[in-house]
Parts: C-alpha cells; sequence; structure tokens
C-alpha cells in the first residue's frame, strides 16, 4: 500500500495571490528576503545583455503598484517603475556583459555569469533567490527557477524592468554613437528595419558576431570587417542607469 505524500498546504500560493505570493510563502518559510534575477537583451543580435538582481522591501512592497511583466509594460510605465523599485528595493544590482564577451563565450554562460555576479552584488544576501526561467548552479543561495517568473513574482518582475530600463538606456546612448542602425527603435533586436539596416552598413562592433543572422550578413559581404569604432560624443562609454550597476569586462 502507497504512503500518502503530505504537503504543506501553506507552499503553493493560490490564484489571485499576486505577484507577491511566493514571496510571502518564503518568508513564511524564514526564507526571506527573497531576491529575483532576469536579465534583457539575451535575444538581441546587438548590444549587452544586461541581468539584474532585486531584493524587495516587504514593508515598502505594496507602493510598488506598477511592477509587472517589462515587457508588458510602455517605455514610460516601466520607466516610472524603475524609479520606484530602486527608490524602495532593499537591494539591486546590475551587470552589464557587451557583445565581445558574448562572442568570446557564448551566451549561455554570459547569462548564468550574469546571474551569479548580480548576486553576489547585492548589499545583503537573500535567504532565497528566484530565477525566471532556468535554474543556475553555484549561487550559494537556495534557488528556484520559475517559468516566465516575470510574470508571477514580484521580485522577478522588478528585476525583468530594472534590465530593461538599463538596457534601453544603453541602446539609446549606442543610437548617438551609430544612428544608421536605429538602435533606439528596435533596441538591437532582429527587426525588419534592422535587418535591413545590417544589410545595407554591415555590422558595427556591437553587433554579435556569434549569431547567425549578423554572420551571414558578414558572409555575403565577402568577410568585409565591422565598421570602424567610432568613439562615442564627449569619448565616454554609455553608462548604466543607477549606481547599482557595473560592467562586466573581461
Amino acid at each position: 500500500m502507497e504512503r500518502a505524500v503530505l504537503r504543506h498546504p501553506g507552499y503553493t500560493p493560490r490564484r489571485g495571490c499576486g505577484l507577491t505570493g511566493y514571496e510571502r510563502i518564503l518568508a513564511r518559510a524564514g526564507l526571506a528576503p527573497v531576491a529575483g534575477i532576469d536579465e534583457a537583451g539575451r535575444g538581441a543580435c546587438a548590444g549587452p545583455l544586461v541581468v539584474a538582481a532585486v531584493t524587495l522591501d516587504p514593508r515598502r512592497r505594496s507602493g510598488l503598484a506598477g511592477v509587472a511583466d517589462s515587457k508588458a509594460l510602455t517605455a514610460a510605465a516601466r520607466e516610472t517603475a524603475y524609479r520606484d523599485i530602486v527608490a524602495r528595493a532593499l537591494a539591486w544590482h546590475v551587470v552589464v556583459i557587451p557583445s565581445g564577451d558574448i562572442d568570446a563565450l557564448g551566451l549561455h554562460v554570459c547569462n548564468v555569469t550574469g546571474m551569479r555576479r548580480a548576486l553576489a552584488g547585492l548589499g545583503s544576501r537573500p535567504g532565497y533567490v528566484l530565477t525566471d526561467g532556468f535554474p543556475v548552479r553555484g549561487l550559494a543561495v537556495p534557488a528556484l527557477a520559475m517559468w516566465k517568473g516575470d510574470e508571477v513574482a514580484a521580485c522577478v518582475a522588478a528585476a525583468s524592468i530594472v534590465a530593461k530600463v538599463t538596457r534601453d538606456r544603453i541602446m539609446k546612448d549606442l543610437h548617438q554613437q551609430y544612428p544608421q542602425y536605429g538602435f533606439a527603435r528596435h533596441k538591437g533586436y532582429s527587426t525588419p528595419s534592422h535587418m535591413a539596416a545590417l544589410t545595407e552598413h554591415g555590422p558595427c562592433p556591437e553587433h554579435r558576431t556569434s549569431f547567425a543572422n549578423v554572420v551571414e550578413v558578414i558572409r555575403s559581404r565577402g568577410g568585409q570587417p565591422v565598421a570602424a569604432i567610432q568613439e562615442p560624443p564627449g569619448g565616454q562609454a554609455p553608462e548604466p542607469a543607477g549606481e547599482e550597476a557595473e560592467w562586466a569586462y573581461g
């Protein structure tokens, strides 16, 4: 006779608990604070990969009404939510990984490394971590990978917004450096207008030459080198959004 498996009734959020359900349950289990980790730019063929980790303050979480999956918000709503998150969060940290590192190390390696670095950069150690999409080893903290975590957990949604806003600002700065590609519009993703500009002008140093569509353009141009590097206005590299950010070179 099989033994019945008992499950604690409080460890699975009920429908209608909202984005804070998982964090409240983990807090009741003694695993607070809970950090969320998410990235922006994984599918783009140009520009950096940006990874953010955010730990929300339970006492101030109710004021973050605008927190939702960053892809579901308008650009203006994301900016507002970003300002609220960085003002109210217990801790947050951003890692910016340039396209050259993605080409040299591989996208998945950079993604996992970025998640580890973003978590390690938090000012306070969380008791638990929720990651979006896939499990990450080596976090040194108990963790759970969540499918579409930015749609079901507030801390992951907050990390999604911080990563997305940071990356969008970087891409807007890169548009000033390489206006022919329209980075301010498509943020480096493979839209028809971006592919047309890439075909016409060839790749610039911000394009990921390990991506198949960029490789195809290089081949079609007879292996022509990427466009010459241009100095950004003032000779300064674009700054990540906020003070808790780092450029993950090397």
